[in-house]
């Protein structure tokens, strides 16, 4: 018993070393909680190509991560065996080989990143959770808030008739209904109501600050932009463009992210605990999200560098009706994201979706490299050899791997009780790297599966375990949902710049408490110490 916990000690140091030379730091927050070498990107089970494949709940959380809701691994990767012509837009063997795709390898250098990482500027010891938020939504934006509801509400009532319970909401007022609100992600209640309630929700600590009738008020009128511009105004998101713009702008000027980044669709809707618990007719009850969001995000410490919203549905430009495809989507979402960073070096991981030889081979171009994983049926697989994306009838050892290159971008196909295929230009094909797991012991692999392995593992463990601002109150208004879940951004990047800062020290916030801390701060509260 002793020398298997030793044994299983030594793995997770060796697990720690590997994931700090590839730059991550997985406990930079204090909260790593379990083993981050226990990856579930690689939990797969022996029946992994079965088209009766069913993932394991913590692979499900990172295909949610991913933005890809098939398996991975098995089918949704390797394709329908080795037979057929391949995926569209596949080539072959003789035609790839003319287009410069050889299986004769060549080390690849990855220039120095252009870039320092870190946060902006200098906090102070003594800065509150209120000042943190207020990088990313400062008093000048809740003054525009007060003054866009204000306007709404009296063309509202002019239109529809006086309104006698209601008087113009003012700033400190506006700061208290996005406190009530945001209360929502600290007690897990769906219904912010429930705040003036007899029921377990209830909390007469903040519900004395403001009576419910003046927040059902506030609520009805609320507004970022009272009303649709002349020009552009077939915009779907015209009520929450200007505070997106306003919030990606100080989301840029108040961090700068480390080289390594990830693209992808971040878990939004609900709670994680509930996604993993509920049940698969629960999940259809509940209202679809009539947008997509992405995300850049930095693999270091979790900071949501940039944001991306589509409607997908409507008429306007921002809507997904005016793409032919989703690989399309893809290409402008990644594009869009990435439009900031050209010519840093920065590295960009992706998963099956954006994952594509012509978007790699644009990056490169631009100083931005990337490692992505390659699904048959996710991805654009343009020009890529039908000979790498078809799996061999010879059955395949763990951890054995075939690779292809074409210029500096390779193709990788490696095994792992599963066929597991990657594109990169930024990891040398010709360097090794191990996934180190605690039953299985050492399992060779290219050094960009275990960068990826690595980066996206910590992605998913964050958004999944770590991210406890999840607004609940949900909206009918897509306007209003794209708004909390921002606000839910917000307030995620607020408590990493903190952990970053010299007021860390001082209090030793958990996310728990600087989140109770902020409501209480946006509430004016005099006791503003937390309560939890």
């Amino acid at each position: 018993m002793a020398e298997c916990g030793r044994k299983a000690l030594s793995l997770l140091e060796a697990a720690r070393s590997r994931y700090e030379s590839l730059q991550i730091s997985d406990d930079v927050f204090g909260e790593s909680g379990d083993d981050s070498s226990d990856n579930p990107f690689y939990s797969t089970s022996a029946d992994s190509n079965s088209d009766n494949y069913s993932a394991e709940p913590g692979e499900e959380q990172q295909q949610r991560a991913l933005g890809d809701n098939e398996s991975i691994h098995g089918r949704g990767v390797g394709g329908g065996g080795g037979s057929g012509a391949g995926p569209p837009g596949s080539v072959s063997r003789s035609q790839a080989e003319e287009d410069g795709w050889t299986e004769a390898l060549q080390d690849v250098t990855l220039p120095l990143f252009k870039d320092t990482y870190g946060p902006a500027q200098k906090m102070p010891a003594n800065a509150t959770a209120l000042d943190f938020f207020q990088l990313f939504v400062p008093d000048n934006c809740i003054q525009n808030m007060v003054i866009q509801t204000n306007m709404y509400a009296k063309k509202f009532q002019e239109r529809f008739g006086a309104d006698e319970g209601w008087c113009p909401v003012t700033a400190q007022e506006m700061k208290a209904f996005l406190g009530f609100v945001t209360s929502t992600s600290i007690h897990r209640c769906e219904s912010v109501l429930s705040i003036w309630s007899s029921g377990f929700f209830s909390n007469r600590s903040i519900a004395l600050k403001m009576s419910q009738s003046r927040f059902e008020k506030i609520l009805k009128y609320f507004h970022i932009v009272a009303f649709r511009p002349s020009q552009g105004s077939n915009q779907g998101l015209y009520k929450i463009q200007p505070f997106l713009d306003s919030l990606q702008q100080s989301f840029s000027c108040s961090f700068r992210p480390s080289q390594t980044q990830v693209l992808h669709e971040p878990l939004i809707d609900e709670d994680p605990v509930f996604i993993t618990t509920c049940t698969e007719r629960e999940l259809r009850k509940r209202k679809k999200r009539k947008f997509s969001l992405w995300v850049r995000q930095c693999t270091s410490t979790g900071f949501i560098c940039q944001i991306s919203v589509h409607l997908k549905e409507g008429q306007g430009t921002d809507g997904l009706s005016t793409l032919k495809n989703k690989p399309q989507l893809h290409s402008l979402v990644a594009k869009q994201l990435c439009q900031n960073i050209s010519g840093k070096n920065t590295i960009i991981f992706t998963g099956p979706s954006i994952t594509s030889l012509s978007l790699f081979t644009e990056f490169s171009k631009q100083d931005i490299y990337c490692c992505g994983l390659l699904s048959t049926r996710k991805s654009d697989c343009t020009g890529l050899p039908q000979c790498m994306l078809a799996c061999s009838s010879t059955p395949a050892q763990r951890g054995q791997s075939r690779v292809m290159m074409k210029g500096t971008i390779s193709l990788i196909s490696w095994y792992n009780k599963g066929h597991f295929r990657f594109l990169t230009n930024a990891y040398s094909p010709t360097k090794q790297g191990m996934i180190i797991k605690r039953k299985s012991g050492e399992i060779p692999c290219p050094l960009a599966v275990e960068a990826f392995a690595a980066h996206l593992s910590y992605i998913c463990k964050y958004d999944d375990k770590y991210s406890k601002y999840f607004i609940f109150h949900k909206p009918n208004k897509t306007w209003q949902q794209v708004f909390w879940l921002t606000i839910s951004i917000a307030i995620n990047n607020a408590y990493i710049l903190y952990k970053m800062s010299d007021a860390y020290p001082v209090k030793r916030y958990s996310r728990a408490q600087f989140g109770e801390r902020l409501v209480r701060e946006l509430l004016d509260l005099d006791d503003c110490s937390p309560t939890l």
